[in-house]
């Protein structure tokens, strides 16, 4: 029998797989982020990052030299990417910013996209995916039970950011991923949104329309063709500054207007529920444990603090989910019991489908044995 144990240090237990413990009853997570992680933090707060993105932030601007845009920007209307989109105009870039309307916005999300490309001065290029083929894959997973079912929007948000990147000749992707609030995220939760082949069986399995506008972006195209033969790179410019996620909050506020919409990525309204309902009503899974211990590790939380919110339920309200469960059914084109019924399948592993997982490690495995050759 499993036996329960949840670390000493940040609020990760046995719900993630992988986990191990050592003597003192501190998780392998944490000392993930001590050796990999802390560092680039600690380079932060001491100013030697500062140099870094200035370099950077010379060759984007040098990039796009004669162009009416020097890089894509994708802007969720969440605090990562927003905050993101401020700096980057504190920084004097110029972005194209690409919102990805996959149908789920929220109310706050699509106020937060007008009032900040507003404010900023800033180009917003909306683009919305074939709506029909979009609620047929987010059934599709769905159906097929496993853990992400997210992956469909994860999907098309990466797909348009580098085809569109390629359409307006940036070099640049700008990313609101970002060290300090999300370095720990368990891959037994889930599975990598990035495989289009992995996408394709499972709507194959269970789609009922061919899927000729959703974008795909395969694996030789993100890491052959797009970094090599078109020269596009992901920069993380929020690992290269201070970023405090609470204080961001604050100043978006205050300087934008900015409406929050409660937990993380709760901005869209299938995501609050895939993140507060479905995983952890069929699999157990509460990922706030991984939100709030990224924030307790950067010391922007105390593990007593998180442990307090962790006793609330992981809906803001049962009214909330009650709303969004009829909303989300009625979206889909299905009834209320028809969704229920689908939500009820018995869980499956990412595994009983086919993937480009083998692809994926050899990947990992390059770019590792690559970073270990960097520092010696």
């Amino acid at each position: 029998m499993d036996i329960y144990q949840m670390c000493v240090r940040c609020v990760m237990d046995t719900t993630a797989e992988e986990i191990n413990f050592d003597s003192r009853g501190v998780c392998s997570f944490c000392h993930y982020f001590d050796e990999k992680v802390k560092p680039v933090l600690e380079r932060v707060h001491s100013g030697e990052s500062k140099q870094l993105l200035e370099a950077i932030v010379t060759e984007i601007k040098r990039s796009g030299q004669g162009k009416p845009y020097d890089s894509i920007l994708g802007l969720s209307g969440g605090v990562d990417s927003s905050y993101l989109a401020y700096q980057v105009a504190e920084l004097g870039l110029s972005p194209l910013l690409i919102h990805v309307n996959t149908g789920w916005n929220s109310p706050e999300s699509e106020s937060n996209l007008k009032k900040l490309s507003s404010a900023l001065g800033f180009d917003l290029e909306v683009i919305t995916v074939d709506w029909e083929e979009m609620r047929d894959l987010q059934i599709a997973f769905y159906k097929s039970a496993v853990k992400n079912c997210e992956i469909p929007q994860d999907h098309a948000f990466l797909a348009v950011l580098y085809k569109k990147a390629s359409e307006v000749g940036v070099h640049y992707i700008l990313s609101g991923g970002n060290l300090a609030t999300e370095s720990i995220l368990p891959q037994s939760w889930g599975y990598n949104a990035g495989d289009s082949r992995h996408l394709l069986e499972i709507h194959k399995r269970f789609g009922s329309r061919p899927l000729q506008n959703f974008p795909i972006l395969n694996f030789w195209e993100r890491y052959l063709y797009y970094p090599l033969v078109r020269k596009i790179r992901e920069v993380r410019l929020l690992n290269y500054v201070a970023y405090n996620r609470a204080k961001a909050k604050q100043i978006l506020e205050e300087k934008f207007g900015w409406q929050d919409y409660g937990a993380k990525h709760y901005e869209s309204v299938l995501t609050r529920f895939f993140q507060g309902y479905y995983l952890p009503t069929k699999f157990g899974i509460d990922k706030r444990k991984a939100h709030f211990s990224s924030l307790i590790l950067s010391g922007q939380m105390t593990r007593e603090e998180a442990l307090e919110e962790l006793k609330k339920p992981p809906y803001p309200s049962e009214e909330l989910l009650q709303a969004d469960m009829a909303y989300i059914a009625e979206r889909l084109g299905l009834s209320l019991s028809e969704w229920k019924d689908i939500l009820v399948l018995p869980p499956r592993r990412h595994e009983d489908f086919p993937s480009n997982r083998f692809l994926f490690k050899i990947k990992d495995i390059l770019v590792e044995v690559s970073g270990v050759r960097k520092r010696r």
